[in-house]
């Protein structure tokens, strides 16, 4: 139903507290499918015999020698058709995903997102039937808006 969704902006805040990280902010995409997340150094590593991915991430934007070491579950490895038409192989890891006063989990492909303005791309498989978003807002959920 409409009136169980959270409303959001095309610019939030969000936290990702089983990889560490606080009030990063993300763009909302409809048109990606899959969520994705600016990661360095990553790196495959198994724990009680399972695949596992470590990876560096700076979560503020203006601050690059703030860094967040994380560990995440190996969920998939996946073909993905980046924003420039080109398909590379990611790693895919599911963790909770937090906004406004909602959680759920989400999957996330890790990759290099350098050149883009944020750092995460929350896209639709995310998004699933938890939110509505209205593009001309940014900030619903953070408060944040400077207007």
């Amino acid at each position: 139903m409409i009136r169980d969704k959270l409303l959001i902006g095309a610019l939030e805040n969000v936290n990702l507290p089983e990889l560490g990280i606080t009030d990063l902010k993300i763009r909302v995409d409809t048109g990606a499918q899959t969520s994705s997340l600016h990661v360095d150094n990553i790196r495959s590593i198994k724990k009680n015999g399972k695949p596992w991915v470590k990876f560096d991430i700076h979560p503020n934007l203006y601050n690059v020698d703030e860094v967040v070491t994380a560990e995440a579950k190996l969920k998939d490895v996946r073909w993905i058709k980046s924003s420039n038409g080109t398909r590379q192989q990611r790693y895919v890891i599911e963790t909770l995903f937090q906004i406004g006063n909602r959680e759920w989990p989400i999957q996330i492909t890790l990759t290099d997102r350098s050149d883009m303005t944020y750092l995460m791309l929350f896209g639709r498989e995310g998004m699933a039937d938890h939110v509505l978003v209205d593009p001309s807002e940014t900030f619903i959920c953070s408060g944040d808006n400077p207007e």
